[in-house]
């Protein structure tokens, strides 16, 4: 399992410690939480595993709670194992709370950033963090800004290909090894291990450095998996679709992504073929299908005659 050190947390959004407790806790989950309910009373479902954020709305709730309530309350839910409390806007907190958080071992932090504005940069950091990820044998690269993942067993031009698609413009992202997240939102981002990033081998020439070799503008740092292009060994006895009405798809990492089988053979320029498959994926994107509007158009030619 996936944690977080809540120093991570202070170095990363400069926050600053209002109280002595150790800041040694850990943070699981990439979701935060305002405790308005509980305050108000209401622990049933509490979940003391988030981060717990404090804005002005809390702050001017508690401040009007009689004393004795406000203690009581503060003392529940710092005695549950909550990995730190922030409070945004650097508003001062009351006494009651910096006694609670101390009491319970609560690292008691403040930020500067407004509530909203921290709950997002905060969220997305942690969503990032927290994103499952794998990594899949293949190619990564960037075609008029599409994210082509290239697979197909080894040795069958899959490197080739990537490289004549940079010679034409394209940027490389990851060769051989492509490290794969799932964010939250169901969206795939593919990167290079760090090890080879840049770095691309090449059968009878050995490793090469895209980067150096091609410029920066040749390489990117990660992008987005939209099509997946799996190469085959052309096979006379299979019958390849031709017109592209039935779509093939794969799923990684519970995310269901197009794809498109390409046969090899001597020959046949698959940087070109990638290059429109890509252009085709932003056409099917903005609505038009090549391989509908061309049956469509059959069928009314067919029915005239």
């Amino acid at each position: 399992m996936k944690t977080i050190d809540v120093e991570k947390l202070v170095d990363k959004f400069k926050l600053k410690q209002l109280n002595d407790a150790p800041i040694d806790s850990i943070v699981t989950v990439s979701d935060v939480k305002r405790p308005g309910l509980e305050l108000a009373g209401f622990f049933d479902y509490f979940a003391p595993e988030r981060v717990q954020i404090f804005g002005t709305t809390e702050l001017s709730f508690i401040k009007e709670l009689p004393k004795e309530l406000l203690v009581e309350r503060l003392r529940k839910l710092c005695s549950y194992d909550i990995p730190c409390i922030i409070i945004s806007r650097s508003l001062e907190p009351p006494e009651e709370l910096v006694e609670a958080a101390q009491q319970g071992g609560i690292p008691l932090l403040s930020t500067d950033y407004s509530t909203t504005s921290f709950i997002s940069r905060l969220t997305d950091y942690l969503e990032e963090k927290f994103a499952p990820e794998i990594t899949k044998h293949g190619v990564l690269v960037e075609v008029y800004g599409v994210g082509l993942f290239i697979k197909g067993h080894s040795g069958i031009g899959k490197s080739e290909s990537a490289l004549d698609l940079v010679k034409k413009g394209h940027r490389l992202v990851a060769d051989d090894a492509v490290i794969i997240r799932r964010f939250m939102r169901g969206a795939l981002v593919g990167r290079s291990p760090e090890l080879s990033q840049h770095y691309m081998e090449l059968r009878g020439l050995g490793i090469i450095n895209v980067r150096t070799l091609f410029g920066a503008g040749a390489v990117r740092d990660e992008q987005s998996i939209d099509l997946i292009v799996e190469l085959e060994k052309w096979d006379e006895s299979k019958n390849y679709d031709r017109l592209g009405i039935q779509e093939e798809k794969e799923e990684i990492l519970k995310v269901t992504i197009p794809k498109v089988t390409v046969p090899v053979r001597p020959g046949r320029n698959l940087a070109m073929v990638m290059e429109v498959a890509a252009m085709n994926y932003r056409l099917k994107r903005s609505g038009y299908n090549a391989a509908e509007d061309f049956t469509k158009r059959l069928e009314e030619k067919l029915k005239s005659e």
